[in-house]
């Protein structure tokens, strides 16, 4: 998880910061302010920084995720985004811009759909897919204008838009099997497993999105998936085994790694 924003005042009880602290909290006196801000009452303070410190993600103690300048909703149970995934936001955002006329996006493996919220005044046709039912709610407030559909993948898609997506974004998991032990409590013991277990080598979604693509995306579409420096090769290959131009677009300063295909013009 990334730092929370910077605390409001006033200034935060020395009280729970020491509670927050002695959990394990990097940033127990801005978390502490936050907590304060967000409670109503005391027996509301005492409640909140006690499910913070049973190891439960702020950002869903708090109702909401700082993303590329916006709050997004979010609730128990569901993926929390990081700062990372804004890099997969700004492309598809610089990719949407590139194209002239009204284009369909598509942000699969959408959670809470930070993709789409930030699509939120452009032209594009937004469409967003998950199989969290949970998810899908905090989605419907993060992103109004976006059509949310419930299923596997490309399975939950309605039929019209095969051939018509222009940009479609995803999310999907990428940890190896093998690691999930070794994530922070906060994500193993609070997000859903299905957000985070990419299989074997941890790209076995993105294999399963590369081979759909074909017939998904519209001539000159370009898929975009959220990977790591360390499995970009293997994304980029699943890409390019279905016929799409690859590259890899990187952000250090925030750890973001994005695989890009892109469909040629011809059919």
């Amino acid at each position: 998880m990334s730092g929370p924003d910077p605390a409001p005042d006033p200034a935060p009880d020395p009280v729970v910061v020491a509670r927050l602290r002695a959990a394990g909290c990097v940033w127990a006196e801005d978390e502490a302010a936050l907590l304060q801000a967000a409670a109503g009452t005391v027996t509301e303070l005492d409640a909140l920084v006690a499910r913070r410190v049973g190891g439960e993600p702020l950002e869903t103690v708090l109702g909401w995720v700082a993303f590329l300048g916006r709050r997004l909703s979010v609730a128990p149970g569901v993926f929390v985004p990081r700062r990372r995934t804004e890099l997969l936001a700004r492309t598809t955002l610089a990719r949407v811009a590139a194209v002239e006329g009204r284009v369909v996006v598509v942000e699969m493996c959408c959670g809470v759909a930070p993709v789409a919220a930030c699509l939120d005044g452009t032209a594009a046709e937004v469409h967003a897919a998950d199989l969290s039912p949970t998810a899908l709610v905090c989605a419907r407030h993060n992103a109004p204008g976006a059509a949310l559909h419930a299923g596997d993948l490309y399975d939950a898609l309605p039929h019209s838009l095969r051939g018509r997506v222009g940009v479609l974004a995803a999310n999907a998991p990428y940890v190896p099997t093998d690691r999930i032990g070794s994530m922070p409590v906060e994500a193993r013991d609070h997000e859903p497993l299905s957000a985070l277990d990419g299989g074997a080598d941890g790209v076995d979604l993105h294999r399963r999105l590369a081979a759909g693509a074909a017939d998904w995306l519209a001539p000159g579409g370009v898929l975009l998936i959220e990977t790591s420096r360390a499995q970009a090769p293997l994304t980029t290959a699943a890409m390019a085994a279905v016929g799409l131009m690859t590259e890899v677009v990187v952000d250090d300063e925030i750890g973001g790694c994005v695989a890009v295909g892109v469909r040629s013009v011809s059919r």
